[in-house]
């Protein structure tokens, strides 16, 4: 299903349509896309998006995938950041977004996309041509270009990726690979993955992460129109120092909010309970030498159930919940 995305131009926030999901189909060709010249933006900025490409919906190649095994993936450098896709914040369907600084110490866990065949040529984010054959990615805050390691929580796989482009705008999603790297990692042909996503310092590539952190600044500030309530942690949710696997399969939850007073978070639980959600509990966490309570919902059975229960949670007034991920 296509979703949305967005270019950022100096100033100009243009939508591009990227894919919370996809299934294999056949092959519609390679997709042209002009550079800028003298100044001017490519052809397809310049369309209604129902215009811009030459396919309606997303896809891979023709099968068989391809050979992953014969793709450098990307060694991390320090590059200068993209004239374009950097804007300090910016809005995507109604939710204001805030470019981090820097990725030093971001690494959240949630679920990953992919996006493809539609795309392929078109122009990034950072003015860039997509290349859905290299080992690239969409994210919403972490700076253009950088680097992250991606880990599939349910098989061990990893990837590292050059992150170049904006999204996905997806509900739920915090990161879309490039058809290559999905195929990695064994996000592709499934379409969603369970991962986590490290950041990688250039100039420390293998420097050990520090034993807890949390991404520097919320990926997503609050909506305007979202009721007021005493947040500690906005999004992304906190992530403890990388526990190495339990050989257990990772589970999903949807946190409702994370409070600074048990008395409040249990004020939510008992509010989300009488709203007709079941499995609703509180996890005390610590987060930079303070307690934390974090009002949740799950396990869930999959992504689709996660998003279900997204769309159930909005409607009942109860805001926009987050992904959260044990593993």
């Amino acid at each position: 299903m296509t979703r949305g995305r967005v270019l950022i131009l100096v100033g100009v926030a243009i939508a591009l349509a990227a894919c919370a999901g996809h299934k294999p189909r056949r092959d519609a060709g390679p997709s042209s896309a002009s550079g800028p010249r003298s100044g001017r933006l490519p052809a397809e900025t310049a369309r209604p998006q129902s215009e811009r490409y030459s396919q309606n919906d997303d896809n891979g190649p023709a099968a068989p995938p391809i050979d992953v095994s014969k793709i450098p993936e990307p060694v991390p450098k320090d590059e200068p950041r993209s004239r374009y896709g950097n804007k300090e914040t910016y809005s995507v369907l109604g939710q204001t977004y805030r470019v981090l600084s820097d990725g030093s110490g971001y690494v959240e866990r949630g679920i990953a996309s992919w996006y493809g065949n539609k795309f392929h040529g078109y122009m990034t984010s950072s003015f860039e041509p997509y290349d859905m054959y290299a080992f690239t990615a969409a994210h919403k805050t972490l700076p253009l270009p950088s680097y992250a390691r991606v880990t599939n929580l349910d098989n061990g796989k990893s990837v590292v990726v050059r992150v170049n482009d904006r999204g996905p705008f997806h509900e739920n999603r915090i990161i879309d690979l490039s058809y290559a790297a999905a195929v990695k990692i064994g996000v592709w042909p499934k379409g969603t993955g369970l991962v986590e996503v490290r950041a990688i310092d250039p100039a420390h590539p293998d420097a050990p992460l520090p034993a807890t952190r949390t991404a520097a600044v919320p990926a997503a500030l609050p909506r305007a129109a979202a009721p007021a309530r005493e947040v500690a942690v906005q999004a992304p949710a906190p992530v403890s120092a990388p526990a190495p696997d339990s050989g257990g399969a990772p589970r999903i939850y949807l946190q409702l909010g994370a409070f600074g007073e048990r008395g409040n978070a249990e004020r939510a639980a008992a509010s989300a309970a009488r709203a007709g959600l079941d499995h609703v509990d509180i996890q005390s966490i610590a987060v930079a030498g303070r307690t934390v309570h974090r009002v949740r919902v799950g396990p869930l059975a999959d992504v689709d159930a996660a998003d279900a229960l997204t769309a159930r949670i909005e409607k009942l007034g109860l805001g926009a919940p987050r992904v959260a991920i044990e593993h």
